[in-house]
């Protein structure tokens, strides 16, 4: 294990498959869009790898050859599943919550780069509002760019007026990881999502753990 960055001060956390689990019920309103689309099932294997993009990335991937009334529709379907879905369905991995107030308690500063868009996370950080109160910032694929580009992060040290190698970005796939590596932030994995530690050392995870329950014991000295 590699010891924490002497002066980390930032702590990104991407949200669906990092903080909360919720793959499933992604998989499950992308084969409702499609359906709903008149479109093939495109399966959970393919949905699984565009999980953390933007949604229209996401759509880019998925069905690149869609014409812009067809995208719509896909999109309209996906959210009538998910805003339909009770936020309960999709929990926060055990001892997040209890991770991030360590956390922010040591003194780091919490934020999180999600491919969310703004109502959703908002959505779904209003049904945990101990966990939403260590969170000081949050950047949305809706309101900057989607992952890998590295815009989100770029925002956030801006936002928080700190150096790259102040920060750490934490998450679950290899979207996450390309785009710490981009923004020159330290990219580290975490198993209880996407992607398998070989894809995310692949793709310039500096370590993973099993979840983000292990950041306190690694970060709090």
């Amino acid at each position: 294990m590699i010891p924490p960055p002497s002066d980390c001060r930032l702590i990104v956390f991407d949200w669906d498959g990092t903080l909360m689990d919720s793959i499933s019920t992604i998989c499950g309103c992308l084969s409702h869009a499609f359906a709903y689309a008149g479109l093939a099932d495109r399966g959970v294997q393919q949905y699984r790898e565009i999980i953390g993009l933007g949604l229209e990335d996401a759509l880019a991937a998925l069905a690149p050859d869609a014409d812009q009334p067809t995208r719509e529709r896909i999109l309209a379907g996906y959210r009538e599943c998910f805003f339909g879905t009770p936020v309960g369905q999709m929990p926060l991995f055990p001892g997040v919550e209890d991770a991030l107030v360590q956390l922010a308690g040591a003194g780091y500063e919490i934020a999180v780069a999600t491919g969310k868009t703004r109502r959703g996370l908002d959505r779904v950080l209003g049904e945990h509002p101990l966990l939403a109160a260590c969170i000081s910032a949050s950047r949305c694929a809706d309101e900057s760019r989607s992952k890998p580009d590295p815009l989100m992060l770029r925002e956030l040290l801006r936002h928080y007026d700190l150096p790259p190698a102040a920060a750490i970005m934490v998450g679950d796939t290899v979207h996450d990881m390309e785009m710490a590596v981009a923004a020159g932030v330290l990219p580290v994995g975490v198993l209880c999502g996407v992607h398998g530690a070989e894809r995310l050392d692949a793709s310039g995870a500096a370590m993973c753990f099993a979840d983000p329950t292990a950041l306190p014991g690694w970060l709090i000295r």
